[in-house]
C-alpha cells in the first residue's frame, strides 16, 4: 500500500495525458491512536467548532467514545444522529440530508462523519452544500468511498452518484474497526472484489468508447485488490493486521477514484446491479443490504454474464449487420485479442464465491433475499442507471442485443 506522500510524486510522473485531480486529503492514520491524531489536528487547523454525524449504532461504535476526546481537550461539539427509516434503515436521500442540514449549527467549522458507508455520503454532500469541510472517521472497513468525492444517494427513490467532496482527513481506529460486525468486514472485501470487473469494464470502455483512462490509477486500484486477496487469511481472522490491510486498500482504491474525478476504476456493472437491487427494496419496502454484499455477490454473476453472452455473440455479429454500427464493428475487431486475453484474466464465478465465503460473506444473491426474476431483470436493464458510463453490460445490451 501507498501513502499519500508517495503517491502524489507518482502521479506528477504520469503520462498517461489526463487530467489528474489534487488530493485534498491533508492527513490520513490508521491505528489505536486515531482519535488523539484526530484531536491534535482540529487544533492544529484551529477548528474550535466540530459537528459529529452518526446514527445510533455508529455513535456506539465510535463517537461516543470520539466526542470523550472532544470534550477532554475542551473542542466543542454538536450531535446529529440521523434517523433511520420505518425499516430500522439509515438511507442516503432528501430526509437524512435534510435532518443534518437542519441540526448542524451555522458556525460549525467541520464536520465528522462517524459511520460507515452510508453516514460518510449523508455527510460528504451535506458538508459540501454547506461550504465547509468534512472528516472522515470510519466505523468499518465497509466500503471504498471514505476518500471518495462521489456521494451514492437515493433522490426520488432513484440512486444517483453526486460528485460533492472528499473528506480534508481520515482518521481509523483499529480498535473500532476491528469490532465491527463480520458482515460488514465481509462486505469491504466484497466491495474490493468487484475491482476484478470494474477494471475489465473500464479498460474496454476505453477501447471501445475512449473513455479516459489511466494506467497508474489502474495500477494503484489492482494493488489494493491484490493486497486483499494476498492476505485473505488475515482478513477472514479479523485481527488486526488484516483489518489493517483491508481499510488501507478501501483507502488507496477511494484515492484512485479522486485522481480520476469518477468512479470507473472501482465501479462497473456488479455497481450498477447493485444499485439496481436496492432501487428495488426500497419500492418493495425490505430492509436494505449492504452495499459490498451486493456488489461481491454480483461480480461473479457479472463474469459469468460476460463469458457466457460475449463471444457467443460476437461470433454472430457478421449475420447481424445492423445490430451494431460500423466504428463499433471496427473497434470490437482491431481490439478482439486484447479483449479476449481481458476477460479470461477474470478469475472464475467459483474461486469468487469461495473467497467471499472464506471471509464470511454471501455468495449468492438469494442468501441476500434477491430473487432469479429480479436479478434477470437487472441484467438487461440495471445498466439505464448510469447511461454514461459504458460498460460490458452496457454494450451487450444497447449496442448488440439492442434491449
Amino acid at each position: 500500500m501507498n501513502s499519500i506522500e508517495e503517491i502524489v510524486p507518482l502521479v506528477k510522473q504520469c503520462d498517461c495525458g489526463h487530467r489528474h485531480y489534487d488530493i485534498p486529503i491533508e492527513q490520513m492514520a490508521v491505528g489505536c491512536d486515531a482519535f488523539e491524531q484526530l484531536v491534535a489536528y482540529l487544533r492544529h487547523k484551529r477548528y474550535e467548532k466540530v459537528a459529529v454525524v452518526a446514527d445510533e449504532r455508529t455513535f456506539a461504535a465510535a463517537g461516543e467514545s470520539l466526542c470523550d476526546e472532544l470534550e477532554n481537550k475542551s473542542i466543542r461539539y454538536t450531535i446529529c444522529l440521523v434517523q433511520p427509516d420505518q425499516n430500522g434503515d439509515v438511507i442516503a436521500d432528501e430526509r437524512s440530508i435534510v435532518q443534518v442540514l437542519l441540526e448542524t449549527p451555522d458556525d460549525v467549522d467541520v464536520l465528522i462523519a462517524a459511520g460507515a458507508g452510508t453516514i460518510h455520503d449523508i455527510t460528504r454532500f451535506s458538508s459540501y452544500k454547506m461550504k465547509i469541510p468534512f472528516i472522515s472517521v470510519p466505523t468499518a472497513p465497509s466500503v471504498d468511498g471514505f476518500t471518495s468525492m462521489g456521494a451514492p444517494l437515493i433522490i426520488r427513490g432513484v440512486k444517483k452518484t453526486i460528485q460533492a467532496q472528499a473528506p480534508v482527513a481520515v482518521f481509523a481506529h483499529t480498535d473500532v474497526l476491528s469490532r465491527a460486525p463480520k458482515e460488514m468486514i465481509a462486505a469491504g472485501f466484497g466491495d474490493m472484489v468487484a475491482k476484478y470487473t470494474s477494471l475489465v469494464d473500464w479498460q474496454f470502455a476505453h477501447w471501445m468508447a475512449d473513455e479516459p483512462y489511466c494506467p497508474f490509477v489502474h495500477q494503484l486500484t489492482e494493488q489494493s485488490l491484490k493486497a486483499c486477496v494476498d492476505h485473505i487469511d488475515d482478513i477472514a481472522d479479523g485481527g488486526e493486521q488484516g483489518i489493517r490491510v483491508l481499510m488501507n486498500a478501501l483507502l488507496q482504491s477511494g484515492i484512485a477514484m479522486l485522481l480520476m474525478g469518477q468512479s470507473y476504476s472501482a465501479s462497473g456493472a456488479e455497481h450498477h446491479l447493485s444499485h439496481y437491487w436496492e432501487m428495488e427494496f426500497l419500492r418493495r419496502n425490505k430492509r436494505q443490504v449492504l452495499h459490498g454484499a451486493k456488489v461481491g455477490v454480483a461480480t461473479p454473476m457479472i463474469i459469468e454474464h460476460y463469458q457466457r453472452v460475449f463471444w457467443p455473440l460476437w461470433n454472430k455479429l457478421e449475420e447481424r449487420p445492423k445490430s451494431i454500427d460500423e466504428t463499433a464493428r471496427k473497434r470490437l475487431k482491431a481490439n478482439a485479442a486484447s479483449i479476449q486475453k481481458l476477460l479470461e484474466s477474470l478469475p472464475s464465478p467459483d474461486r469468487i464465491r469461495a473467497m467471499l465465503e472464506k471471509v464470511g460473506g454471501a455468495a449468492f444473491p438469494e442468501q441476500l433475499g434477491i430473487d432469479l426474476p429480479l436479478v434477470e431483470r437487472s441484467l438487461r436493464e440495471a445498466h439505464r442507471l448510469r447511461p454514461n458510463r459504458f460498460t460490458i453490460l452496457y454494450f451487450l445490451n444497447e449496442w448488440v442485443l439492442g434491449t
